[in-house]
């Protein structure tokens, strides 16, 4: 493996060769953490506005950078060119674009697949096939608006989706119809994008997608056959569908993994932006400090288009006012060259925590040779880095628990008429609700005092940051960005994830745009399942327990 540097003799230059710089040097951290501290003093009912983050350039305000970039457009694959769904959304958007095919037909081809394995995948709540045609047929007729004209996407079931059912796969709305979009929704409608459906998940967003009782759902796309592999939660459905090819893109929300690790188990990328990055309006609450939406993608140029459409300053969101604008995601996704050889767009020090590689492991290989590709771009530094002090402690089960009150407090009204009404996931609702008051307020002091060691600590050393749990990113509102990086013997998804300091989504595309320039990972798709997988019943795929569904919540 390359040699990893110690965290003293490696600074490279800040900045590249054309002078611009990552949102993340322009940024003052410590405002964001005075910001953190006020989110969770209003998540625990208290009224505060929340404090700008500075930024030493770009300001801030509700604009964000073009979707109609050059950088947005992909010329197909000679092979993507024969099946419209093996296109990325780049991809796509190049063929829509230069009239080699029309939204109808991307649509078309979509419906087809979900016409043949959605009874196997059980991807989605809701197919929304007489609607998406007419969109498809809509759009035709209107002027072209970016990448995402006429590109049909799968929306998980708790983001508001006007005249939809809007189920979170949960009791309590099993008949809400949203009446409006919710912001990120309506962002992407705003783009030209078209809703192909909503997606299974977990019972208000708390484990993997399984029906409001725990009868497993929607399996994971690469072994349809065994629902016993982990799909990944909550964002089940979305990422089976991009996964499975019934879908070009999905949309996501992450409070414990739910973005980052069902794009791991699913060989996607998946960005869980900093929090207020996107707008929480319209989607069911689980948390009001640690929900995240984002998207759940092919590569990192698909997702930043995403993450372009969705993001931005919402005047129903006061977690998304007084941010740094969106920077140009698109641009920071496109592989940068010298000559034939990747560089980095900015030069990056990728810190390394203890054992993150260690071992014989099939995973273990994977973060090597995935350190290794990294070490061979130029721009690229490894570094050691260490864990923050306490980190065990401050990232552990009591610590990590005390996000429960801010779920059960809007769902109170519930919980004290019909507790039925919570399914499997009933535990996880009433441990937030008899938690007290002091093991809330310690909590957060515990978050502030993690979020400050680890933009002391670790981000003093180095750019972006492996990891090997979502969940204390997710804890502290920090970026994340989950992405394939190998197969086991087996033929299963191995993927990894990059942690980012404030505002650093520039900055982790940019890293996974490099690597996918020089890997084939992201372009590989789960074979079909086999016809005589196609009349599995949910319920003969087993179900978890209220045990399992408290273990697992998100």
């Amino acid at each position: 493996m390359s040699e990893i540097k110690h965290t003293a003799a490696a600074r490279p230059a800040l900045v590249d060769e054309s002078g611009d710089q990552p949102l993340d040097r322009l940024v003052d951290r410590r405002a964001f953490l005075v910001r953190t501290a006020a989110v969770g003093t209003v998540a625990a009912g208290v009224v505060a506005s929340l404090p700008a983050v500075p930024a030493l350039a770009g300001g801030h305000g509700r604009g964000r950078p073009s979707l109609d970039v050059a950088g947005a457009y992909v010329k197909p694959r000679p092979r993507a060119m024969a099946d419209p769904t093996e296109l990325t959304l780049a991809e796509a958007a190049w063929m829509i674009r230069n009239r080699k095919i029309s939204s109808l037909e991307l649509v078309e081809a979509y419906l087809a697949r979900i016409d043949a394995f959605e009874a196997t995948y059980l991807a989605f709540n809701t197919v929304l096939a007489d609607a998406a045609r007419e969109a498809a047929k809509g759009v035709a007729r209107q002027r072209h608006r970016g990448p995402l004209h006429g590109i049909p996407l799968a929306i998980k079931d708790n983001y508001y989706t006007k005249g939809v059912l809007t189920t979170a796969s949960s009791y309590l709305f099993k008949e809400f119809v949203a009446p409006f979009d919710a912001t990120a929704v309506a962002g992407l409608k705003d783009a030209g994008a078209i809703v192909l459906g909503k997606t299974q998940m977990g019972p208000l967003a708390t484990t993997r997608a399984t029906t409001p009782a725990g009868e497993i759902t929607t399996v994971n796309a690469w072994t349809p056959s065994d629902p016993g592999v982990d799909p990944g939660g909550s964002s089940t459905g979305t990422a089976t569908s991009v996964a499975g090819r019934l879908a070009t893109s999905g949309t996501g929300t992450q409070t414990g993994g739910s973005i980052t690790a069902p794009s791991n188990a699913q060989n996607l990328t998946g960005l869980k932006p900093t929090m207020g990055r996107v707008s929480l309006y319209g989607i069911i609450p689980l948390s009001y400090s640690r929900d995240h939406p984002g998207p759940l993608a092919r590569d990192a140029k698909d997702a930043a288009i995403m993450l372009t459409a969705m993001a931005g300053e919402d005047p129903n969101d006061p977690r998304t006012q007084g941010l740094p604008k969106v920077p140009d995601l698109i641009d920071a996704a496109t592989p940068v060259y010298s000559g034939n050889r990747v560089r980095m767009r900015w030069n990056t020090r990728i810190g390394v925590l203890p054992g993150y590689a260690d071992g014989t492991s099939e995973t273990a290989a994977a973060r090597k040779g995935f350190l290794d590709a990294m070490a061979a771009i130029r721009g690229v530094t490894l570094v050691e880095v260490p864990f923050p002090a306490d980190w065990d402690l401050l990232t552990g089960g009591d610590f990590n628990n005390v996000r429960l009150p801010e779920r059960s407090e809007p769902f109170m009204p519930y919980l004290r008429t019909d507790l039925r009404g919570f399914g499997v996931s009933l535990t996880s609702w009433l441990q937030g609700a008899l938690m007290g008051a002091n093991e809330f307020v310690t909590g957060q002091r515990a978050k502030l005092l993690l979020l400050e060691r680890v933009l002391d600590q670790v981000f003093e050393h180095c750019d972006v940051v492996v990891q090997t749990s979502p969940t204390p990113f997710d804890g502290i509102g920090l970026p994340e960005i989950g992405f394939p990086i190998g197969f086991t013997a087996t033929g299963r998804p191995i993927g990894t994830i990059l942690g980012g300091s404030p505002y650093a989504e520039d900055r982790l595309l940019s890293v996974v745009a490099a690597y996918q320039a020089v890997s084939d990972w992201h372009w590989r798709r789960p074979p079909d399942p086999a016809p005589a997988l196609l009349r599995t019943p949910a319920g003969a795929r087993g179900r978890i327990s209220a045990e399992e569904a408290a273990e697992q919540t998100q």
